[in-house]
């Protein structure tokens, strides 16, 4: 007997689909389907059980990765002593069922369907963009279908308009069979309820919430139906224009920190479509607009695919070979050293890169400069959650698979827009709530999440930008006193003297909801409503986002996030835990791979001489035992003419770091800047060496995603430019006179696994086995570990930290009245370098302000005037949209367009603990203006200069190459 009870015992095949999904019982059903006998959990239906036993049942509607519908009745089976003909997708399966899927009445009545199916559709299959990758035409094969017999001189669909308002797939009504899998993908996969089946019986038709073109309707453009839909009705246009793809690259995203996993589809060496992969564990076969697909700007015009050198900023770029801007960038190094000293130049890692590139950039630094002035851009969005959570539960790093939040009871988000900012686990996240589980917002801001359709009833907790450490310690204050402990948990798994300090500092009436009710402008009965939802869940998790950390208090409030969740005993099994959600696809991979200045790979603190001694011994250099400078320091000491060169990979500064007008500066202030990128971003535009980069799609590696899960990247097509960003890093490495010759990223990795403990057991052949690892990988974990701390912390116990709250500098004043706040939209993605070079433009063109209607008619503005912002440190300008989603006081932009510099008015305020940019809290003016403000002028001029720098090289390479 085949046995599918036991999942151990066998293995499910990513590609294939099962047709219902499947299902957990402790109760195993042994039946037989087609002399077959097979044993499965029970509540499996025919049909899976059919397919796990090698027997394909004819289908349509039915789909695994979606509940049985039964409305196409092609699997209809027999099933001795039952009457008629079930379908096999909704019957499930009983204990010694006898089931026939192959008979002579059977085949007949499947002929029949199919034939009706037919009547109704064009017959253009040789012409069709789906040929050959259509599952009606599988299945009109399959029941062996021949013939019709009824024509198309009836009533018929077959002259219904196509809606092409979509820049990535058409919708064609005409081959539409209304099986109604898009429409339920769109609800059970993705969430967002877009899609619905209008009118009844022969005038039933797809549309678009109200019977809209795709592009106007609340469609987020995520895929899913395009992926569901088994005719040519909704097609990529991709495949429409270049045609069915041949073959498949299993490889993982490089946008946001889900950690996706795609089928790069092929057709040659060119890309047709990216298919979000059934095998990928942080995805399970769904995406997002950016990931599926944003993927353009892999072959946009403006990559820079020849490196190229100058010796000033104001002089044209000179296109050079890759041995010449590599002697020349070392020679510039070596020279600076000589001149002022091993501190003087430094080198900023990338989340964006894979993490062996992110290993050797700090190990070049480390090595190669001999110093420790190693930075990454985690150090603007998640620094404060290695200090955070390293200080309380000893590891830096979320505590749960994604997965882990299908068995949460209570979901207290805060400061995060999963929806916007990490929609696929957004989509698992909404698919919980609608299955009962009670949601907390804690957010300034309206997020989408709390719109979730059927979702149960939220609390939203708007609390002022700058409170947070107010309002967990109001949390806690009325766990604590009300008795809502997990006593047992915390005298078990928790540091007695620390947490009983916390507790008599938690108690005191100045952390209550009552007193901090004026500060944080959240009443105190919603706050106490909160704190009990969340502390009476069998099951409480917390996930925050860059509304937590990038705040002057963030490691404060990581602390504070971490205490709750000991104080209540949620951690340590599924269900519950602190979960970072991660801005970009590699954040914890550089954090990981030791880019901090202070922290070796596995944050391994280089004052620490046993572990100085094991790189030393490996890499054959001595380390030196001091931490390096920060990139606010690097920026501070360029400015005072200390440090004078800076080796950038894959990463934006320029746009990216607060207070604009002082990077600029700092950048102008370097004798050499070295940036290597896939376009003249906004700080190779002050670059004296700009080396081209490479694309996820172009190189091997692997990403680390926000829940510790290692994915592999695999090289999809060759480099535009001849290298993949680590052998960059390498040959300039050789040029200093550091030798790295690695022929290969995995390598690299073996070399990672033999220095850093939790990544001990992590290969590349364990990762093709295992598909991916969460890491801790070791001998006590060999393959992986999706939850964190269940036994132990890393240092023992649980430390409660105390989070005595401090307020802001940044606060609202006579003279600058507002609070600004930041973010992200869906469509765009960072600093747009991407996703701007794509047809995702079209839902985000440019950045505006949204500002509460209170606060425009004071102001006399109206929807889409142009606003003047200006903080204490600069002034930019912005077109207005008028918005309820944030409080009167409270306005909002994203900063995803260079020009719209809202890093220019963002000031130095930090983090006390990690110098993480207070980007969430800057206080500002608004009015009305008729003209973009001096720094914009500025930018313009300067870019348009730099732009036909860059093209004057591409002309005399052109020339030079006739």
């Amino acid at each position: 007997m085949l046995n599918y009870f036991d999942p151990s015992q066998h293995r499910i095949d990513p590609d294939r689909d099962y047709g219902t999904p499947a299902r957990l019982s402790e109760t195993a059903v042994a039946l037989t389907i087609d002399g077959v006998e097979i044993s499965v959990p029970e509540g499996t239906s025919v049909m899976r059980a059919a397919a796990l036993a090698g027997i394909t049942v004819p289908k349509l509607c039915a789909s695994d990765n979606l509940e049985a519908f039964g409305s196409c009745r092609l699997c209809a089976v027999e099933i001795e002593g039952k009457r008629g003909y079930p379908a096999s997708c909704t019957t499930p399966v009983a204990e010694g069922m006898e089931v026939h899927t192959q008979t002579g009445k059977l085949a007949k009545l499947r002929r029949n369907i199919m034939e009706l199916y037919i009547s109704d559709h064009p017959l253009d299959c040789l012409t069709c963009p789906a040929n050959g990758d259509c599952e009606l035409q599988d299945m009109a094969g399959a029941v062996g279908l021949r013939d019709v017999r009824y024509g198309f001189e009836g009533a018929n669909h077959l002259d219904a308009e196509t809606d092409a308002s979509n820049p990535y797939f058409s919708f064609d009504p005409s081959k539409c069979i209304v099986c109604s899998r898009c429409v339920r993908a769109c609800e059970e996969v993705q969430g967002t309820f877009a899609l619905t089946i209008d009118g009844r019986g022969f005038d039933s038709k797809v549309a678009a919430s109200q019977d809209e073109d795709f592009m106007d309707s609340e469609c987020v453009s995520c895929g899913a139906c395009v992926q569901a839909c088994p005719t040519s009705t909704l097609m990529e246009k991709s495949v429409i224009e270049e045609g069915v793809p041949e073959h498949s690259v299993v490889t993982t995203c490089a946008y946001c920190g889900v950690g996706c996993s795609f089928k790069a589809e092929m057709k040659g060496d060119q890309l047709v479509r990216m298919v979000p992969y059934k095998g990928g564990d942080a995805n399970h076969g769904h995406s997002c607009v950016k990931g599926r697909f944003a993927f353009g700007y892999a072959t946009h015009k403006d990559r820079i695919t020849e490196p190229m050198i100058r010796e000033s900023i104001d002089q044209p770029w000179r296109t050079v070979s890759w041995e010449e801007a590599i002697d020349f960038s070392a020679k510039r190094l070596k020279g600076i050293q000589a001149e002022y000293g091993r501190e003087s130049i430094g080198g900023i890692t990338s989340s964006r890169c894979t993490n062996e590139e992110t290993y050797l950039v700090q190990k070049l630094v480390r090595a190669g400069f001999g110093n420790n002035n190693t930075d990454t851009c985690a150090r603007v969005c998640h620094s404060p959650t290695g200090y955070g959570l390293k200080t309380t539960i000893g590891e830096s790093a979320g505590t749960q698979t994604f997965d882990s939040v299908m068995q949460a009871d209570t979901i207290l988000v805060i400061g995060a827009n999963p929806t916007d900012a990490h929609p696929v686990f957004g989509s698992q996240l909404r698919r919980r709530l609608r299955q009962g589980a009670t949601l907390i917002v804690v957010d300034p801001r309206r997020i989408d999440l709390l719109k979730t359709p059927h979702g149960s009833d939220s609390l939203h907790l708007p609390l002022k930008p700058g409170t947070n450490v107010a309002m967990i310690n109001a949390l806690a204050h009325v766990v604590v006193t009300e008795d809502l402990e997990d006593k047992a948990f915390i005298e078990k798994r928790c540091e007695t003297d620390a947490y009983q300090a916390w507790r008599d500092f938690i108690s005191e009436e100045r952390n209550s909801p009552e007193a901090l009710e004026a500060e944080t402008g959240v009443s105190a009965e919603l706050v106490r409503k909160a704190a009990r939802a969340y502390a009476n869940a069998g099951n409480g998790a917390i996930y925050y986002g860059l509304g937590v950390t990038e705040h002057s208090q963030g490691s404060t409030m990581v602390m504070g996030i971490a205490n709750l969740a000991m104080a209540t005993g949620n951690l340590g099994r599924e269900g519950v835990g602190v979960n970072p959600l991660r801005g970009q696809n590699n954040v914890q991979g550089s954090c990981d791979m030791g880019s901090f200045p202070h922290e070796l790979p596995g944050y391994q603190h280089v004052g620490d001489p046993a572990v100085r001694e094991r790189f030393e011994n490996l890499w054959h250099v001595k380390i030196d035992d001091e931490p390096g400078l920060r990139i606010p320091n690097m920026f501070d000491a360029a400015i005072a003419g200390h440090f004078k060169a800076l080796y950038v990979q894959g990463e934006d500064i320029a746009q990216s770091d607060p207070n604009t007008q002082h990077v600029e500066q700092a950048l102008t202030s370097l004798d050499c800047l070295i940036v290597q990128d896939i376009f003249l971003n906004e700080t190779a535009k002050y670059a004296h060496v700009l080396l081209p980069g490479s694309t996820f799609l172009e190189k091997n590696g692997t990403f680390t995603n926000a829940e510790r899960r290692i994915n592999r990247v695999r090289k999809v097509m060759a480099p535009v430019a001849g290298k993949e960003d680590w052998e960059v890093t390498q040959d300039l490495a050789n040029a200093l006179g550091y030798p790295m010759n690695y022929s290969h990223p995995s390598e690299i990795m073996d070399e990672i696994a033999q220095l850093t403990p939790t990544f001990t057991g992590v290969s590349y052949d364990k990762l093709d086995e295992l598909g991916s690892i969460q890491w801790p990988c070791n001998d006590e974990h060999p393959d992986g570990t999706p939850t964190m701390h269940e036994v132990d912390f890393p240092i023992g116990k649980g430390h409660f930290a105390i989070t005595e709250y401090v307020a802001t500098p940044e606060r609202s004043t006579r003279r600058y009245p507002l609070l600004l706040t930041t973010g992200r939209i869906l469509s765009q993605y960072n600093v747009g370098a991407q996703t701007r070079r794509t047809e995702n433009s079209r839902w985000h063109e440019e950045d505006v302000l949204e500002i509460h209607p209170s606060d425009a008619e004071l102001r006399g503005i109206s929807d889409g005037d142009w606003l003047g912002v200006s903080s204490r440190v600069g002034q930019t300008v912005l077109r207005c949209r008028i918005s309820d989603r944030m409080q009167p006081g409270v306005v909002y932009t994203t900063f995803h367009h260079p020009g719209s510099g809202a890093n220019v008015i963002t000031t130095d305020s930090s983090d006390w603990a990690t110098n993480c940019p207070e980007y969430k809290v800057t206080a500002v003016q608004v009015e009305k203006v008729s003209q973009p403000s001096e720094w914009q002028k500025h930018f313009q001029s300067f870019d348009e200069q730099q732009q036909q720098y860059l093209e004057n090289s591409k002309d005399e390479s052109n020339f030079a190459l006739k």
